[in-house]
């Protein structure tokens, strides 16, 4: 949507240990980065090394950039730029920080700020995963075409992001989650025990006997290719339940949602071994009380990093059907169907392109 836009937006990486500087305009980065560290102990520090980062950036542009935009960990009151609660990698924030306003005070420039979640999900939406869908869709002589998307982030943590129509969700307390949902196998558990990093490594120190193994997942899945020394039984569990207890967790979302589903983060690369699992369980079967059976997921789906199951479900079921009594025929495609994809943008740019198209949306909104 913004591809060719020359509105140049600020934008910010913000980890527990640096902040990546930036300037995207028609969603590229224009600059080369600056790297700091982000400080985030010290309110003071962290606040002033933003400052310094912002400036920095803005003092290389040729023009005055329209927005400040970028995912900042949460909880937080994102509509209104206010940061606060409990954030691991940002103890100096816990107890409320007005970023937004304290920002635009200092630049005199809008700023948005947004879950990592979400702007994943957007930029996938705008300049991801559902236009190339809808462009392969349209190549493939289909009228098919979606405007809905469920964005889910596999790291540290099982992020999620909606949009409804292309439009981003951020509900009405900044609180579109999925971490909460419950574990599937583990009673009174969290989804996000099943699904992120940790899990991961656990699952495999179970399988494998060895809790005390030190491997992170990228070290799993070279057992699980064969190119590392290991249990590769329990590697390939591993990555197989996390697949699994993600699915479940989908499945409830897309239920709801009735879209696309585009998967981001480092732990994708493990795709072989994660998707059998997820499309098993997004596909299962449940039961009523009488006996008949009923698919957890209405519409029929599809891998679409599948060149095969990407062509069924592009063709769908088309056929013509009779208008009674005019021997008019129009098209009916009966046939209900949404698809899984790995994100071909990866979590990190998706979510700077969503950052500069969510600033772009709001900055147009507003002006209407």
């Amino acid at each position: 949507m913004y591809s060719h836009d020359s509105r140049t937006v600020i934008t910010l990486d913000a980890g527990g240990t640096n902040f990546v500087f930036g300037a995207m305009q028609g969603n590229r980065f224009i600059v080369e980065p600056i790297t700091l560290p982000s400080n985030a102990h010290d309110l003071d520090t962290c606040l002033a090394t933003m400052v310094q980062g912002f400036r920095q950036i803005i003092d290389r542009l040729a023009e005055k950039p329209v927005a400040i935009s970028f995912a900042f960990p949460g909880p937080a009151d994102y509509p209104n730029g206010i940061i606060g609660g409990y954030l691991p990698n940002f103890p100096s924030f816990r107890d409320g920080v007005a970023l937004g306003p304290f920002l635009e005070a200092t630049f005199g420039l809008p700023v948005f700020i947004n879950n990592d979640g979400d702007l994943f999900a957007y930029g996938e939406a705008l300049g991801g995963a559902l236009p190339e869908i809808n462009a392969r869709l349209e190549q493939a002589g289909s009228s098919k075409r979606y405007r809905n998307l469920l964005g889910y982030t596999f790291g540290t943590g099982f992020g999620v992001g909606m949009v409804i129509d292309r439009r981003l969700n951020r509900g009405d307390n900044s609180c579109v989650e999925t971490f909460c949902l419950k574990h599937k196998k583990l009673a009174n558990t969290i989804v996000e025990e099943g699904v992120a990093v940790r899990a991961v490594k656990r699952v495999y120190g179970e399988r494998s006997g060895n809790a005390a193994h030190g491997l992170e997942p990228k070290d799993i899945c070279d057992i699980a290719d064969g190119k590392r020394a290991g249990d590769v039984e329990a590697a390939k569990a591993a990555f197989a339940e996390m697949g699994e207890i993600a699915g479940d967790a989908m499945a409830t979302a897309v239920s709801l949602v009735d879209g696309l589903i585009v998967i981001g983060g480092g732990i994708t690369a493990a795709r072989k071994y994660i998707m059998p699992s997820l499309l098993a369980e997004l596909r299962s079967k449940l039961h009523t009380l009488g006996g008949d059976e009923v698919a957890r997921v209405q519409s029929t789906v599809y891998d679409l990093d599948d060149e095969a199951q990407f062509a069924e479900f592009a063709r769908g079921n088309m056929r013509p059907l009779e208008v009674y009594g005019t021997g008019r025929f129009v098209t009916y495609d009966p046939q209900k169907r949404i698809g899984v994809t790995i994100s071909k943008l990866g979590a990190s740019q998706a979510i700077s392109i969503g950052a500069y198209a969510f600033a772009l949306s709001m900055l147009d909104e507003n002006e209407k």
